[in-house]
């Protein structure tokens, strides 16, 4: 049934997207100076999860790439990666400049020093989850060096800004803003077809059911793939030649506890800190939470960096907020 299992991988890069045509030339628009040889301006890409991101920015780099030959480009997980050190030392691994480097002894500033030395080729550093870096002065010290284009990924632009100094502020509102809203259902339909015809035999299954998918996915391609990507193994596994709608329902919900249990998975210690208050004694608001959070940690962060914990969490679904903002209770979202 299977015939290419890398199209449903989670990390797969199409040749061509679907539904995502204008904000690929302007993304692409945002690093043409980069084909001339001249620095490229910072991007941010903003939108929710699932909303094709990750996918579009490395589509654009590899697009890029096979237009210039001199052009490097580097990811970076800042949810996995998310303190300085992790951070550059990802960039640098990436560029060959880390063969001396001790991760227990290195000094930031010779890392940063070693970054501003690089003179090869231009590099485009993706920064997913950009949010997620505990100090996001990383993202000045990158956007001042002309070798180095700079695409930021986070959920929401608000929610970085509000974790870096002002001086960084201004030269973030002043870049280009790439802002992507989730996926309807007919847009997540025509991405899983294109998925299904690379990618699975013909008529394993209906046009109906992937209709399902999506309207299940609900705007979260990420999930809506995963879905197909778990009901095609299962039907790979006992040999049938069609997905039935008993292996949908049982991969929606596969699916969803795979993602859940990953956005868990990647919490860093303080904010994993802060979930296990709100399982254990939620529903609480912010003060509340950080009250127990400075109670349970030897070096607490801030109210804001707190709030922006929950607000990220909400935002994977991991938390509900209910009221409004000056009453707002957090409690953990219930598996069932």
């Amino acid at each position: 049934m299977i015939r290419d299992a890398r199209v449903l991988r989670a990390g797969f890069v199409p040749r061509e997207v679907e539904h995502r045509d204008a904000e690929v030339n302007h993304l692409s628009s945002v690093l043409e100076p980069i084909t001339n040889g001249e620095p490229a301006d910072t991007a941010i890409v903003t939108g929710p999860s699932g909303a094709g991101k990750t996918c579009i920015s490395k589509f654009v780099i590899e697009r890029l790439r096979e237009e210039v030959l001199d052009v490097e480009a580097t990811y970076v997980n800042c949810w996995r990666n998310y303190t300085r050190f992790r951070t550059l030392y990802q960039i640098l691994d990436d560029l060959g400049r880390t063969i001396d480097i001790h991760r227990q002894s290195t000094p930031h500033d010779e890392l940063i020093d070693r970054l501003q030395r690089y003179d090869d080729a231009r590099t485009v550093v993706i920064l997913d989850e950009a949010d997620q870096l505990e100090d996001p002065s990383l993202i000045y010290d990158l956007h001042s060096l002309p070798q180095f284009a700079t695409i930021c990924i986070a959920n929401n632009e608000e929610e970085l800004f509000s974790r870096v100094d002002d001086r960084l502020v201004s030269r973030l509102r002043s870049s280009e803003h790439v802002r992507m809203d989730k996926y309807h259902d007919e847009q997540l339909f025509d991405i899983l077809s294109a998925r299904v015809k690379w990618g699975l035999d013909e008529d394993v299954l209906t046009d109906d059911q992937l209709y399902r998918i999506a309207d299940a996915a609900a705007g979260d391609a990420r999930l809506a793939i995963g879905i197909l990507r778990s009901a095609a193994s299962h039907a790979e596994r006992e040999n049938r030649d069609r997905i039935t709608d008993e292996m949908l329902f049982t991969a929606a919900e596969d699916t969803r506890a795979q993602i859940r249990q990953k956005s868990l998975d990647a919490l860093t210690p303080h904010q994993r800190t802060v979930y296990d208050i709100l399982d254990e004694h939620g529903p609480l608001g912010p003060s509340a939470v950080y009250d127990r959070y400075v109670d349970a940690v030897e070096d607490p962060r801030t109210k804001r960096t707190l709030r922006s914990y929950l607000s990220k969490m909400e935002q994977y679904n991991l938390l509900k907020a209910d009221g409004t903002s000056r009453d707002r209770q957090y409690s953990v979202v219930d598996v069932a």
